[in-house]
């Protein structure tokens, strides 16, 4: 049993022992796989994850693996790109970027500002109330955002009244309901 993944072309996959390497249009991302039962190979073309036998734990493992090294293509040549709104009523919220953190200043008339961490290879840019996080790596992408939404979560307070916060509203061009 076996899985292909086309190779786009301009894109270079490189596989050396458990690490695979993708290069495409965008920069580069890797990320290192346990081989188990399954073997990846690579050509010009295509990908090839092939599972020894046809056990149920295998067939799971081979199409994580696919998915992974699906999004590694994807993210190398097209930005994954999420886009969050910052929502007010009560208090003036400020947001600013600074190093690899975002601090959300006067968040419900807190005096401490919250923080949220910004991770290698991943750019948020702060446009008024906008956020835009893009990266090439979809799971330091995603987990970026994840970090500035939790950051704005309210905790302790009736969320019919109080619906301040930092929220995704749309993902790769697609509105999040």
């Amino acid at each position: 049993m076996d899985s292909k993944i086309l190779i786009p072309q301009g894109t270079n996959v490189e596989i050396i022992n458990d690490m695979i390497k993708v290069k495409g249009k965008y920069g580069k991302v890797e990320k290192k796989f346990n081989s188990y039962d399954l073997q990846i190979n690579a050509n010009s073309k295509e990908v090839i994850i092939s599972a020894k036998t046809d056990k149920k734990r295998e067939k799971k493992l081979l199409n994580t693996y696919y998915s992974h090294i699906n999004n590694m293509i994807k993210g190398a040549n097209n930005k994954v790109l999420y886009k969050l709104k910052l929502v007010f009523s009560h208090f003036p919220v400020s947001l600013e970027v600074k190093g690899s953190e975002l601090i959300i200043k006067n968040f419900l008339g807190e005096k401490a500002p919250r923080r949220a961490k910004i991770l290698d290879g991943v750019t948020v840019k702060v446009t008024g109330k906008d956020l835009t996080v893009e990266g090439i790596d979809i799971e330091k992408t995603s987990q970026t955002a994840a970090n500035i939404e939790q950051a704005g979560k309210i905790k302790n307070k009736d969320r019919r009244i109080f619906q301040d916060g930092i929220y995704v509203v749309e993902k790769d061009g697609k509105l999040i309901k």
